[in-house]
C-alpha cells in the first residue's frame, strides 16, 4: 500500500510544482493582453488584478495525468478506463471558455451551454453515471438519456458552487483543495481496503485536484497577485464532479457484502455506496448554500439569477467585521468540519480516527476565530515562514499592541481620506482603529479602516 501511496504523492508534487511555476508567467500574459478589468461594485479588492491563472492550474492538470501514466501503480488505470481522457476532453472545453469569459466577458447563458456542452463531451467518451443506489430500494439502472441528464445537472451545479464562492483571496482553491482531500481519503479507502478498481480513476482525479490548489494558492492568497477567474474555478469545479460521477455507481454492493445484517444495518453499511453522489455536494455544502440563497435572493429582487451581488456569504462576514483573511479561515475550518464529517459518518474502520482527529481540529479552529477577542499568531519557531501580520514580539502580554503601535517620533498626520475634508465631512469619514479587542476578532491582519461613507463601488476586501 506505501509504493500507491507515494505515486499518489508524486503526481501531486508535480501537479502543485508545475502549477506554482507557470502562474508568474501567466500573470505577466495576463498584464500583457490586459485580462485585469476595472474593479466592479461587487468586487472586494483595492486595485486592477490579473486574471487568467486557470492557465496555470490547466498546466498541472495535463502534467498531472502525463505522470501518473508513466508511473507503475497508475499507468494501468490509463489503460483499462476512458475516463482520464474524458476529463482531459471536458476540462480542456470549459478551460478555453473560461479563458475567454475572463478576457472578453462572455454571456452568463453562453457559460451555461457551455459547461452543459463540457459534461456531454465526457458523457461521449464514457464518464458518466449508469446506476443510481437508493436507500430501501437498492441499486437502480438508468437510461442513457437519464444517466446523461444527471451527469450534466452534477456538473453544472458543481461548477456553479465553486464559481459563486470564488470572491475572495484565496477561498475557492482552499475549500476545493478541503473538497479534494476528503474526497480522496474515500476513495483511496474503497480502493485499497475494498478493492474497488473501479474507485481508481476519481481517487487520481482528487490527487491531481489537490496538486491543482495548493500550487495556485501561493499566489492567491491575500493580497493575491492573480485571481484564477473562471477558466480556474470552473475547471476545478469540473474535476471535482468528474471524481464523483466517476465513483459513482460502480461500487459493487455485493463485492463490499454490505447485504449481510438487518434491514437498517444493511441500509447503514450502504452509505459508502450512497455517499458518492451526495458528498460533492455535502464537501461544498457552503458554497452550494450560497448558491441557492444567492438565486432565490436575485429572483425575490426581481434580478436574473445569474446577476451578480454583494449578497454572498463571504462578503457579509466582511461586513459584520471579519478581516479578510480571518473571513477566508472560517469558511475553510466550516468546510473541513463538513466535508471530513461526510466521511467520516461513511467510515466504520480503524481509519476512522484519521477522519475524527481532523474534525477536532476544524472544530477547535472554528471556535477560535469565532472568539472575539482572539488573533491568531504564530509560534516563534515558524515566524520566519509566515507574513509579518502574524508574528508575534517578543515582550510579553503586549505583543500584539505594540505590533500595532506607531514608531516612536513617527508624524501622525490625518489619514489620506481626510485631505482636503473638513468640519463634520472630515468628522464622519475619520477611520474606526479597532484594536485587540475589536469586533468579531477584526484585527487577524492589524488595525484597518472603514469609511462610513465609502462608495460600494470602492469597496476594498
Amino acid at each position: 500500500m506505501g509504493q500507491p501511496v507515494r505515486d499518489y504523492l508524486l503526481t501531486l508534487c508535480v501537479t502543485a510544482a508545475v502549477t506554482y511555476l507557470l502562474t508568474g508567467p501567466v500573470r505577466k500574459f495576463a498584464i500583457a493582453i490586459g485580462a485585469m478589468p476595472a474593479i466592479r461594485a461587487r468586487d472586494v479588492h483595492r486595485e486592477p488584478t490579473p486574471r487568467l491563472g486557470g492557465i496555470a492550474m490547466f498546466g498541472g492538470l495535463c502534467a498531472g495525468l502525463i505522470v501518473a501514466a508513466h508511473l507503475h501503480n497508475l499507468d494501468w488505470v490509463f489503460q483499462l478506463s476512458t475516463e482520464p481522457r474524458a476529463l482531459l476532453s471536458g476540462a480542456a472545453l470549459i478551460w478555453l471558455i473560461g479563458v475567454l469569459d475572463d478576457k472578453f466577458e462572455i454571456d452568463a447563458l453562453v457559460k451555461l451551454g457551455g459547461q452543459m456542452i463540457a459534461a456531454a463531451v465526457m458523457v461521449i467518451q464514457g464518464l458518466t453515471i449508469l446506476w443510481l443506489p437508493i436507500p430501501g430500494v437498492g441499486t437502480v439502472a438508468l437510461t442513457q438519456w437519464q444517466g446523461t441528464l444527471l451527469t450534466v445537472a452534477l456538473v453544472v451545479i458543481t461548477i456553479n458552487a465553486v464559481n459563486f464562492v470564488d470572491g475572495l483571496d484565496g477561498l475557492a482553491a482552499g475549500m476545493v483543495c478541503i473538497a479534494a482531500a476528503a474526497f480522496f481519503l474515500y476513495t483511496y479507502r474503497l480502493w485499497y481496503g475494498h478493492m474497488i478498481e473501479a474507485a481508481a480513476p476519481a481517487t487520481l482525479f482528487m490527487a491531481i485536484l489537490m496538486g491543482m490548489c495548493l500550487g495556485f494558492l501561493p499566489h492567491n492568497m491575500h493580497p493575491a497577485r492573480i485571481f484564477m477567474g473562471d477558466s480556474g474555478s470552473m475547471l476545478i469545479g469540473l474535476v471535482l464532479a468528474a471524481g464523483a460521477i466517476s465513483v459513482t455507481g460502480r461500487v459493487d454492493p455485493d463485492t463490499m457484502k454490505l447485504f449481510a445484517g438487518s434491514e437498517r444495518e444493511v441500509t447503514h453499511a450502504m452509505l459508502p455506496v450512497f455517499i458518492p453522489l451526495l458528498l460533492p455536494l455535502t464537501i461544498i455544502a457552503v458554497p452550494t448554500a450560497d448558491l441557492v440563497l444567492a438565486i432565490v435572493r436575485r429572483t425575490w429582487n426581481g434580478q436574473s439569477p445569474f446577476a451578480a451581488d454583494r449578497g454572498h456569504l463571504h462578503h457579509r462576514l466582511l461586513e459584520i467585521g471579519h478581516s479578510h483573511s480571518r473571513s477566508v479561515l472560517i469558511m475553510y475550518f466550516w468546510s473541513a468540519l463538513i466535508a471530513f464529517g461526510a466521511v467520516g459518518y461513511s467510515v466504520h474502520s480503524t481509519s476512522l480516527w484519521i477522519v475524527l482527529v481532523i474534525m477536532g481540529m476544524s472544530t477547535v479552529g472554528l471556535v477560535l476565530l469565532l472568539m472575539p477577542r482572539f488573533t491568531p499568531r504564530a509560534p516563534y519557531w515558524a515566524e520566519r515562514f509566515v507574513p509579518p501580520r502574524y508574528r508575534r514580539r517578543r515582550g510579553g502580554d503586549g505583543a500584539s499592541e505594540a505590533a500595532d503601535a506607531p514608531e516612536p517620533g513617527a508624524q501622525q498626520g490625518p489619514p489620506a481620506s481626510t485631505v482636503g475634508r473638513t468640519g463634520s465631512e472630515s468628522q464622519e469619514c475619520a477611520p474606526v482603529v479597532v484594536g485587540v479587542s475589536g469586533v468579531n476578532g477584526a484585527t487577524a491582519i492589524g488595525p484597518r479602516s472603514r469609511l462610513s461613507d465609502r462608495n460600494p463601488a470602492e469597496s476594498t476586501r
